[in-house]
């Protein structure tokens, strides 16, 4: 992988202090990207300032440009000079000094398309927040093809856009990160790529410190989203399968996850599960619902503007 040119891209708005953090463990890499791009989007607390103190390159957006899947491709169209385009999220904090080395060393099988690393909850989390890091990224690392979607269905295209890795050849054969996405515009090129025949890698020794605090309401809105965005890419479950079985796997771990370590946060896990699946029901139709009502329903408002 050392003759392989590599840039990094991160997505900023008002990252806060995690940011800074994001950016200093980027620059501690033994592997040191050679081409660093920070794409902001009016940040207004310094986030921006932080990227140029650290020496990478700045482009600056306005926030009604950002579009996850957008902003990404006109990321890659600036790069296609490069090998291996390596996404990071703001709040995603690189675990140690060989994490991004780790990943891109994904490559050297020369049909991995796409590679993402291992996340590990973040100091502060709750067991709840903890379980969904420890269930969706185990220890184990894998490699997966189109064929293992009749033993893990949707799951065959999971990945993750806080922390990954995309061969440029195969980006760019599938055409791209898609926009005006609500989200997942990570999982649609997962899927593409598996299609085209590409292998999709997940690289546990690459880790890096990412979770969320949900609160029940935004977990209803997170997976609105998420069910909008299935509905607006039923491709994808017709041919990978529906979540729903996922979804059951998850709820049985955490229950028995929970039994063992926060017996008293059990209470709340059933109202998350409920809010999520009422949630994602509801997004998959939401196209009937009042524009005002899918704007407040969603966590991602913004995407709702295409439909003034």
């Amino acid at each position: 992988m050392s003759a392989k040119k590599i840039a990094a891209v991160i997505p900023t708005l008002n990252g806060g202090p995690v940011s800074h953090c994001c950016l200093e463990m980027l620059s501690n890499q033994l592997l040191q990207p050679d081409f660093v791009l920070v794409v902001d989007s009016g940040s207004t607390d310094g986030t921006d300032v932080a990227a140029q103190d650290a020496g990478f390159d700045l482009l600056r957006i306005s926030k009604h440009e950002f579009d996850h899947g957008g902003t990404r491709q006109m990321a890659a169209a600036r790069l296609n000079g490069f090998d291996v385009l390596v996404y990071l999220t703001q709040d995603a904090v690189l675990a140690d000094a060989n994490a991004l080395k780790q990943l891109v060393t994904a490559f050297a099988d020369p049909k991995v398309g796409t590679a993402y690393g291992r996340q590990l909850p973040r100091p502060e989390a709750d067991p709840i927040e903890a379980h969904a890091r420890i269930f969706n990224y185990p220890p184990q690392s894998n490699i997966r093809t189109l064929d293992d979607k009749t033993t893990l269905g949707i799951k065959a295209a999971f990945t993750s856009n806080s922390f990954a890795a995309y061969r440029t050849e195969a980006l760019m054969a599938v055409g791209g990160f898609p926009e005006k996405l609500i989200l997942g515009e990570d999982m649609v090129v997962a899927a593409r790529m598996l299609q085209a025949g590409w292998s999709v890698a997940y690289v546990a020794e690459a880790q890096v410190y990412h979770s969320h605090g949900y609160t029940i309401a935004q977990e209803f809105k997170r997976y609105f989203d998420i069910g909008v965005m299935h509905q607006d890419q039923a491709w994808i479950l017709r041919e990978f399968g529906k979540p729903e079985g996922e979804g059951g796997r998850f709820v049985r771990s955490e229950l028995a996850y929970l039994k063992k370590q926060a017996p008293f946060l059990l209470p709340a896990a059933f109202l998350r599960t409920m809010a999520k699946y009422a949630g994602y029901k509801l997004g998959q139709h939401a196209l009937s619902l009042p524009l005002s009502l899918r704007r407040k329903l969603s966590m991602h408002r913004s995407y709702w503007k295409e439909y003034r």
